[in-house]
Order: C-alpha cells, then sequence, then structure tokens
C-alpha cells in the first residue's frame, strides 16, 4: 500500500521549522514529526552553550513544539526539567499557534568537571528531579501541570514514562541534535545546529485497546499473582518501525519529514496533514518589565540601578531593556 500524502493543492513540502502532522490507519496510530534548523540555531545561537547543555536543550525544543503544536485552544505549553546536576534548568515554552522560546542554567564548574571526567549523559547532566509538563489556557482558566520523576537514560524516555504514567497514552519519542560544521564562500569555519524529533502515540476507538504491560507495583500479597496485559499487535509494530529510526534521519534535510515516514509507514499508509510552522519568538516587552520593576519597593530599585539606569536582560531572548529609575520612584 503507498503512502496518501494529504496536502491541499500544491502544498510544499514541510522542510525545516514546521511540524508535520500525520496519521497511520492501519495501525491506529497518529504522530508529528519535525526538522528544525534556522529556528534553533538561532535559539542556542545567542546564548553561546557549551555542546552538551546546547545538545540538551535543543532535545527539549524538539520535544516541545511537537507537543505544543497538537494543541487546540489559544495558550502555551511549558515543558521543564528541575534537578541536581550541572544543567539544573531546562525550560522550552511554546504560544500558540507557533511561538516559542526557551532556557538552559548550568553550574559551569561542575559541568565542566563532568566534561573531564565523561558523564555527560543527558541524566547525569539532569540529575535527580523532576519533568513537568505545564498547559496554561490563559487568565480565567486552571492551569494543568503533569509531573514526573526523570527516571531514564535520556530525555525520550523521561517523556515516554510523563505520557505512560500521567496521560496513560502509549507514546514513543525519538528525538536528535546535529551540530554541522562547515566553511562560508570565504572558506572560514562556519556552525550551526539542527534537531528533530517524532512523536507517536497509539489511540484506538477501543480504550481497551490502550492497555500495556503494567509498570512494577512492588511486592504483592502472598498468594496473589500479577495481572499482565498483552500489548496490541498494531502498538507493537508500530513502536518496532519508530525504534529503526536513525538519529541522522531526523536531521538530514535530505531526508525530510515526508521521506521519513514513507520509510516507516508505506506498507501501512500514512495520511500527512498542512505542516504547522514554528517560529523563535519571545513573548518578552518592555511593558510587561515595566510592570515588574513597578511592584518594586525603592530598596529594590536603589540596589537594581548601575550607571544610572536599571537594565534588565531577558533569560529567554538575551533582550536588554534599559529603564530611568525615575519612571519607578514613589
Amino acid at each position: 500500500m503507498e503512502t496518501e500524502i494529504q496536502t491541499p493543492g500544491e502544498q510544499d513540502f514541510a522542510g525545516d521549522d514546521r511540524v508535520l502532522p500525520f496519521e497511520v490507519d492501519g495501525l491506529d496510530v497518529r504522530g508529528r514529526t519535525v526538522q528544525l534548523g534556522p529556528m534553533i540555531d538561532a535559539i542556542l545561537g545567542r546564548h553561546a552553550y557549551p555542546e552538551p547543555v546546547a545538545r540538551l536543550l535543543a532535545e527539549a525544543i524538539a520535544l516541545t513544539v511537537l507537543l505544543g503544536t497538537s494543541l487546540k485552544f489559544e495558550g502555551k505549553l511549558i515543558v521543564q526539567t528541575k534537578g541536581d546536576g550541572p544543567v539544573d534548568l531546562l525550560v522550552a515554552d511554546f504560544s500558540t499557534p507557533g511561538n516559542l522560546r526557551a532556557y538552559a542554567r548550568f553550574d559551569a564548574e561542575r559541568l565542566a568537571a563532568a566534561e573531564a571526567a565523561g558523564t555527560t549523559k543527558p541524566a547525569e547532566l539532569l540529575g535527580n528531579g523532576i519533568l513537568a509538563f505545564t498547559i496554561d489556557q490563559g487568565a480565567y482558566m486552571q492551569r494543568y501541570q503533569g509531573i514526573v520523576e526523570m527516571k531514564g537514560d535520556t530525555l525520550e524516555a523521561m517523556a515516554e514514562t510523563y505520557f505512560r504514567q500521567s496521560e496513560q497514552i502509549p507514546t514513543i519519542v525519538r528525538l536528535a541534535v546535529a551540530e554541522l560544521i562547515d566553511r562560508d564562500e570565504d572558506g572560514k569555519p562556519r556552525h550551526s545546529w539542527r534537531a528533530g524529533g517524532i512523536v507517536v502515540q497509539f489511540l484506538p476507538q477501543a480504550p481497551d485497546r490502550m492497555r500495556t504491560p503494567d509498570l512494577p507495583g512492588g511486592d504483592l500479597p502472598e498468594g496473589m499473582e500479577a495481572i499482565m496485559h498483552d500489548e496490541d499487535d498494531s502498538w507493537a509494530e508500530a513502536k518496532a518501525l519508530v525504534t529503526t529510526v536513525d538519529p541522522g534521519e531526523l536531521t538530514d534535510p535530505e531526508v525530510g519529514a515526508e521521506r521519513l515516514l514513507y520509510r516507516l509507514f508505506h506498507e501501512r499508509g500514512a495520511k500527512v496533514y498542512p505542516p504547522v510552522p514554528v517560529f523563535d519568538k519571545c513573548s518578552c516587552s518592555r511593558e510587561r518589565l515595566g510592570e515588574v520593576l513597578d511592584g518594586f519597593s525603592e530598596e529594590e530599585l536603589e540596589h537594581s540601578i548601575e550607571n544610572g539606569v536599571i537594565t534588565v536582560q531577558c533569560e529567554f531572548c538575551s533582550t536588554a531593556y534599559k529603564f530611568d529609575p525615575a519612571e519607578f520612584r514613589r
């Protein structure tokens, strides 16, 4: 069975910085895939993160845009890790319909020690802590937050644990990051980042088919046996196919999202829908920061003054805003 490419008119391929939704009816799965180029290169480049930190944040960004573009309402999705490792905080903030900002906080000395010791796997850099998914639907709606312990060697595994425990949706996640080094027209070295990912979820019409083998629940009372559930054949097949994805396929622009889906699901048939563009766009503004400063005490204002002005720099986009202290003095 050939893959069905359902796009309106003469729609171009998704290309960079556009999330491609798809579904495979034959396996009862739906998902999204993306390749990030200029957008992620701009976000990582303005902070000049060390290579291990840049890779971690790039994976968090790819995961966030894959999930955030599925929101059907005006709001935001925030994906955040908080742990006791050298990289103690990752934040990726997605606002509908497609604006993203991201930030990583790390301890330079601890990171250098980890690099010297060769302990730079994601779990080693993040340490013990939590992975949180927050959905904010605006000022008049209650926030929803799902939190799981960071268990697993990779961010992929941690995200899959979240969906299994909090959402109870069988989910497989694959993320990849590539650091490209080439030369420009003058022969000078040129550096850029790429990232990619795919999320596939099993969503059959019959809810009982979504049951997966239970997580270990500790010691059972004497005489009781654990109830085991066989994995659905369609989901087992979908997982087996997605696990064959090579990291290079997720970031290589010569492969692209549509070709990747064809490689995976051409025997079953995949439908793709119009891609959703994502942008490097921060939500900070002079007005918002001015409102924050307006709530400062006189003492706090005095401590914030340097060279006669108050300078506030956005942690996400690095934009610096300068204020005259007289604007806020009572």
